[in-house]
């Protein structure tokens, strides 16, 4: 009998896939720009869909109207397989209004995560615009939309997401026609897809002492045991015994988290290294005494890629083990079975985890984004909507307006610059500048006052994922960038709002500030963190494990200010500034790409003398590259999406669950879990409301990782345990529109706030948001219950431009903020 093995560490990784970057949609004049140097193309595991499509057996739909006499428009049409045929509302005669409404009845409950929705392909008109989606178990009570948006006007296939959950209605709002040409509807096919593992609702619960124990697990050959699903690391597995002869299908394993507790999901990472033992058909069962296990809580066949797998539960459930088994190797190639991780899920409790609200269609991939002081995010991506490439000279752009929840589109043509990778900084009067990225040395700026866009001054060096900060003399400092325009020599320059001009610093050369990445500067000299302080002076404390001080003062300087403690360089990490002088950085790898990621976290300490000091707090539950973080109004930093082992346009290795770093203990608490993983193009920013914007991610053409939405995380300081949100504090009266600083400032509260910070408004790319700070003031209460606030005098400390004002009561709970420009 010949012995079957599994190759432990050979093959299958599709994340080292090492190709050009996929060809981009021909522009108007027929013609396609070149691909754009250096990015690699996605890998395979990006272009399947992280959830199964479901299929449409026996399926039925049903239209709110259709037009059946002037063509067969009939609503039957979206689910016979065929992008010819089409469903399209009334139109003949006397024209049904909008909106219109199709809905799918899968005539069973499954779990649901999002629509597909084809647009028809002979015409345009029909195609929606703004839409609405619900979702309802018996057709009848149907309650708020889970997701809304805006779709682009073009004949790409959306993914429409949401939290999973069990449904057997689906219904599809047309609102508008996406251009404006008549009251029509229409759509070429609908499609559903399945459980991706992210249910609504729902926490990892902390494993903390938790046993596995297998069916059966290699020990001979290789270290393959049960245990190491629970040890952080996706580097290790277990794997079914597999030397001699193999054990048969199936194989178990088994959870025992040591006391019962409420379980709604769990989630699978496939192996890294290798494609062997990827579960393919799969069931789970719980037991409160490791003895009896009821019928399966979900059961299904995960796909036979790399990305992170989960099992929404049927329903919630006590127990205190949890079994997966597999029936079936994904691929077929063997007897065998195996995991990296494996977590468990449970209701979360939104006092102590928040919640998500419904995901928010954008008509791109909002890769980049900035608050603005209208209560608005502007959101852009590139040339294209849902890729980049050449130097075009144009980007597309949207705007989400935070008070009532639209989102509309435009294309950047004047400025002649395609703002796909650039560096970003929010200036002293609440303009937006971005430099270079696919026209490298261009320079544009985004007046909120005007809503237009302008040019000024090319750079002097040509750059694409240069970092950005305002200085604390109102000067834009830009360093690094050698994704675009060469590589090398990427050195300091300043831009001045007064004469529109960008001047050399011969004394800030970039490769004193870089990593030792293998790639070279074209990689090492991405993304910096920036924290600018007094005199125009910028502390950089990474990516690279070496900080510097810089100074912009004439022809500039950089000065060695020690190393980050013990972090090794930590590329596609960031730093956020939670207090006057303090920082803490997060995550990060020592290489770009295709390098295991750090859980890690820093704080570095300024106000102790010279030189800063760097010191290891707790660790996040899970390692992350491509993450994003926000400061709050209380001094405490989230932390967004991210992987494990960060690989462009890829959804593998996905970290779901966001976590909360306090400043008091120095640990992190995990969040509720995202519906739509957040990884390399992916954004975050605190919002005037004290809630958080979290989107984007992919932007790589045809490919499944292309999240053109986002969501808005409701942190706990506003949340009862019953979801419902807790008294607020409130700023009345007038707070003035600009201050100087050293300035008191007169506010008055409806009484329950008690102390006031700053946040200023910043704008995120790429992991990076180097102008968010926070600034908890100093104020004094006056006999008539008002308060006088003092603004720091010291522009290093609150750097000029746009800030949210927040009053906090003695709970931490924050107002709704009010804008104000200091300086």
């Amino acid at each position: 009998m010949t012995t079957l093995f599994p190759l432990l560490g050979a093959g299958g990784n599709s994340a080292t896939a090492d190709n050009r970057a996929p060809a981009p949609t021909p522009t108007v004049g027929g013609t396609s720009p070149p691909p754009a140097p250096h990015h690699r193309a996605a890998p395979a595991s990006a272009m399947e869909p992280l959830a199964p499509m479901l299929p449409r057996t026996g399926w039925t739909v049903l239209a709110g109207d259709e037009e059946t006499t002037g063509e067969n428009g009939r609503a039957v049409n979206v689910l016979d397989g065929s992008a010819a045929t089409i469903w399209h509302s009334k139109w003949l005669g006397t024209a049904a209004p909008l909106p219109h409404t199709l809905t799918v009845d899968i005539h069973r409950t499954a779990v649901v995560s999002a629509l597909v929705y084809r647009p028809r392909t002979g015409s345009a008109n029909g195609r929606i615009g703004e839409y609405q989606l619900h979702v309802s178990a018996d057709g009848q009570s149907w309650g708020p939309a889970v997701a809304t948006g805006t779709l682009a006007d073009d004949t790409t296939t959306k993914t429409l997401s949401f939290a999973a959950r069990g449904a057997r209605f689906v219904r599809l709002t047309a609102v508008t026609e996406a251009g404006g040409r008549g009251p029509w509807s229409s759509a070429a096919e609908i499609n559903l897809l399945g459980d991706p593992g992210s249910p609504a609702s729902t926490v990892d619960l902390p494993r903390d002492g938790w046993t596995a124990v297998a069916s059966d697990e290699e020990t001979t050959s290789a270290d393959n045991r049960a245990a190491l699903v629970l040890d952080g690391s996706s580097t290790t597995l277990w794997h079914s015994k597999w030397s001699g002869t193999a054990a048969p299908l199936p194989h178990s394993i088994t959870l025992d988290m040591k006391r019962t507790q409420t379980v709604s999901a769990l989630t699978y990472e496939p192996r890294r290294a290798g494609a062997n033992g990827r579960i393919g058909a799969y069931s789970v069962t719980t037991s409160i005494d490791g003895a009896t296990f009821g019928t399966p809580v979900a059961t299904g066949t995960w796909k036979d890629d790399d990305t992170v797998k989960g099992a929404t539960f049927t329903r919630a459930v006590d127990a205190r083990y949890v079994r997966l088994t597999a029936t079936t190797e994904a691929g077929g190639r063997g007897p065998w079975s195996s995991a990296a991780e494996i977590r468990i899920a449970g209701p979360a409790d939104p006092a102590t985890t928040g919640s998500w609200g419904q995901v928010t269609g954008f008509p791109l991939v909002p890769v980049a984004t900035a608050v603005l002081p209208n209560n608005k995010l502007l959101a852009w991506s590139a040339y294209a909507i849902d890729r980049f490439g050449g130097s075009n000279g144009y980007t597309q752009t949207a705007i989400l307006d935070l008070t009532t929840g639209q989102v509309s589109q435009r294309r950047i043509d004047n400025t002649r610059h395609d703002m796909f990778c650039p560096g970003i900084a929010v200036l002293a009067d609440g303009r937006v500048l971005v430099t270079g990225g696919s026209n490298a040395e261009r320079a544009s700026i985004y007046d909120p006052r005007t809503d237009a866009w302008s040019s000024t001054t090319d750079m002097n060096i040509a750059r694409g994922y240069q970092a950005m900060t305002l200085l604390s003399t109102g000067d834009a400092f830009v360093l690094g960038g050698s994704w675009s325009g060469g590589a090398g020599g990427k050195d300091g320059e300043v831009w001045s709002p007064a004469t529109g001009t960008w001047r050399k610093l011969s004394g800030v050369p970039v490769t004193t500030t870089m990593t030792a990445d293998q790639a070279g500067p074209y990689r090492a000299d991405n993304h910096q963190w920036l924290h600018a302080t007094s005199g125009g002076r910028v502390l950089q404390l990474g990516p690279s494990k070496q900080l510097n001080w810089i100074s912009t003062t004439g022809n500039g300087s950089v000065t060695a200010a020690g190393t980050r403690a013990d972090s090794q360089d930590a590329m596609n990490g960031n730093a956020v500034a939670y207090d006057i002088g303090k920082l803490l950085t997060l995550g990060g790898a020592p290489a770009y790409e295709n390098s295991d990621a750090t859980r890690r976290a820093y704080t570095v300490d300024l106000n102790g003398g010279a030189q800063p000091v760097s010191t290891r707090t707790g660790d996040m539950a899970q390692a992350r590259a491509f993450s994003n973080s926000v400061v709050m109004p209380d001094g405490k930093v989230a932390v967004f999406g991210g992987q494990s082992y960060p690989v462009p346009f890829s959804d593998a290795t996905s970290t779901m669950t966001p976590e909360i770093w306090d400043p008091q203990t120095g640990t992190f608490t995990p969040m509720a879990s995202m519906a739509v993983p957040r990884n390399y193009h992916s954004v975050a920013n605190l919002l005037p409301d004290g809630r958080i914007f979290s989107g984007g991610g992919g932007l790589c053409g045809g490919c499944a990782t292309n999240h053109s939405d986002g969501a808005i995380f409701t942190p706990p300081y506003l949340l009862n345990s019953d979801g419902t949100e807790k008294p607020r504090p409130a700023i009345i009266g007038t707070v003035p529109a600009r201050v100087a600083h050293g300035a008191t400032v007169p506010v008055t509260t409806d009484g329950a706030g008690s102390a006031f910070s700053l946040v200023r408004m910043g704008a995120a790319t790429h992991s990076v948001d180097n102008d968010q700070r926070r600034v908890p003031l100093q104020s004094i209460r006056l006999a008539d219950g008002s308060y006088e606030v003092r603004i720091p005098a010291d522009p290093g400390v609150a750097l000029p431009g746009g800030y949210m004002l927040f009053a906090l009561d003695a709970k931490g709970v924050p107002s709704k903020a009010r804008t104000l420009t200091i300086g």
